[in-house]
Formats: structure tokens, sequence, C-alpha cells
């Protein structure tokens, strides 16, 4: 009798797995944004430059200096280079930093298969490599990083391992992996999250028998299949996008099955250097507490908030009054 139970289980198993797999189920509404089709000129100082990781060439940007510091930026979840981030180098280089950008791998112009495959492991490893090529360089004196959104955390938990950092500044990051979880999961409900697991499974299954990736958008209208799918996060998207020549609003679905990198708010116990938080108030990406743990552990932390939403801060007059602040910041390092 029990024998006959277990054999049954594994045969439902084995039939949901196929059925999962290899069936033409789990149809996703995918939600294009709109991209710039021209590629527009650089600045003069901007060089097209790579490094390798695990045998993928990373595309990058260096925005160049004669000699002096150099600010590593990191993008969020799913951004390229090529989405917002140049009107901050240039900033920076105005006041005496020297950038560098690059693309993920699976990203934008970098290397890698499947595309738009989200791995914040490997993506570590891309940054440390990033930090390498930038102290390779004779004209490069220190490395500071910056992140936002997603890599905001990234760099806390490169400067608990590294102390070479100069200092580290973190944009609307999400830190606390249980309260900004809970956030989601409050607003949609584990049937939500159950949706996105299976699609995971598809993905992931199809991937062990070499078949093409099964993915959903990043970035969705509420309520939709989709990673992000908090209201105005499609829009918010979209504003930075529109930029762009490589963004694609897609991802993995086994996103959903992954591990996260080593845990920031214990990270951020190890970190030496000087860190920047900025927080926006009306965040609804991430918890709006999530940066409290984190700014515990941290050796004096300079906290800046903003009464604006996750993307507000990319664009006009925040942009400005942050990027002032960060200037501030980086002044005093």
């Amino acid at each position: 009798m029990i024998l006959n139970i277990i054999l049954g289980l594994i045969a439902v198993i084995v039939i949901y797995l196929v059925v999962i797999i290899f069936l033409p189920v789990l149809n996703v509404d995918m939600q294009p944004v709109e991209i710039s089709h021209t590629e527009k000129n650089g600045p003069p100082n901007r060089e097209d430059v790579s490094f390798e990781v695990d045998g993928l060439k990373i595309s990058g940007w260096f925005y160049k200096l004669d000699h002096g510091p150099c600010i590593v930026m990191s993008h969020g979840f799913s951004g390229t280079k090529d989405m917002g981030l140049e009107k901050y180098a240039l900033k920076f280089n105005e006041n005496g930093y020297s950038v560098l950008t690059y693309d993920y791998r699976y990203y934008g112009t970098s290397e890698g298969q499947p595309r738009q495959l989200y791995n914040g492991p490997l993506q570590l490893d891309d940054l440390r490599a990033a930090v390498s090529y930038a102290r390779s360089r004779k004209d490069v004196t220190d490395v500071i990083l910056w992140g936002t959104s997603a890599s905001a955390s990234y760099g806390l938990v490169m400067a608990s391992e590294d102390h070479r950092l100069k200092g580290v500044i973190c944009q609307c990051g999400a830190y606390d992996h249980k309260k900004d979880s809970k956030i989601y999961i409050d607003d949609l409900g584990m049937g939500f999250y159950l949706k996105l697991f299976m699609h995971g499974q598809r993905d992931k299954g199809r991937s062990r028998f070499g078949l093409s990736a099964h993915k959903y958008p990043a970035y969705g209208r509420a309520g939709t299949i989709a990673m992000i799918s908090r209201p105005g996060a499609v829009e918010g998207i979209s504003l930075l996008a529109k930029e762009s020549t490589s963004f694609v609003n897609e991802t993995c679905a086994r996103l959903a099955l992954m591990g996260h990198i080593k845990d920031p708010v214990e990270a951020s116990k190890d970190v030496t250097c000087p860190v920047m938080i900025l927080v926006c108030e009306k965040d609804n990406l991430v918890s709006r507490t999530s940066h409290e743990r984190v700014v515990m552990n941290l050796k004096n932390p300079l906290v800046k908030t903003y009464p604006v939403g996750h993307f507000d801060i990319y664009m006009g007059e925040w942009f400005e009054n942050a990027t002032d602040d960060m200037i501030k910041f980086l002044k005093e390092l």
C-alpha cells in the first residue's frame, strides 16, 4: 500500500514536470517598453572598455579624467549602462571623478546566454571585476562604489570584504530581505508567488534540457505576472529606458528559484569605509524602513531622505538635489 502511494506521488510529480517544462502552458503577457533605436554619440572623454569574467566579456564605458578617484556605478534590476547613468557620470566628472559604468553579464552589450538572466551572486562577481579593472588603470587612484535599487546592497557586501574601497553610495536600495519581501506578500498574496515559482520551475527545467528560456516581464502593470508589478513600476522604468538602445523588459523566470547574495544587513557590520544611504520616503518597491538595520550596523553613515518615489530620484530636481548631496559626501572622503 505504502509503495503504491509513493509510486503514485512520483508519477504525479513526473507528469506535473513534463507538463510544466515541455507543454505550451503558463503563457505570459509580455510587456515591452519603448526604447531608443538610435545610438547617440557619447561625450569626448567616454571610452568603450571591456574586461573579462568567467570567460565572458563585460562591456563598459569609462568617463576619463587625467588622474584621480574613480566611481564604479552599478545599475538596478535589469538595468543597462545606457539608461540614465550617463548624466550621473558627467556630473561626477565635473567634480573631479572618473566614472566606470558597465553592463552585467547577460544584459545590454555584455556577453552571456541566456539573455536577461538575473543572478545576484554573479552580478557581484561582475562588480568585483569592474573594481579590479578600475584599479588596473594608471589614471585611477582610489575606487568608490555607487549602486542603486537592487545594486545598492552590492556596495555594502563588497565593502565588507574589500577594505581598500574609499567609500560607498547606496541609492533607494533593498537591504532587509524580510521587510522587503513582506510588502510584496502583503500586497499580492502568497498565491502570486506560487505562480512565479511555477514559472521558475518551467524555466529551470527547460534549461536542464537545453531548451529556450522561459521569461516574464521584469517590470509589469499592477497585478500582472512580472517580477516587479507594484503600481507605477512599469511607468517608472519606461522613463529610464526611453534613451536606452539595449534595455529589454524581460527576465528569466528561474529568478524566482535563486538565492540571495550575502545578507547586506550582516555584511554592513564589517564595512569600515564611509557610506552614504539615500532613501526615498514614498518608495513602494522596497520597504521604507529597509535601511534601518543597516544604518544601525554602520559606523556613522550619512543618511539622506527625499520625499519622492523610487523612480523620481533619477530625474528633475530630485536628481539635482540628490547628486548635489552625493558630491558633498564625496568631497569629504
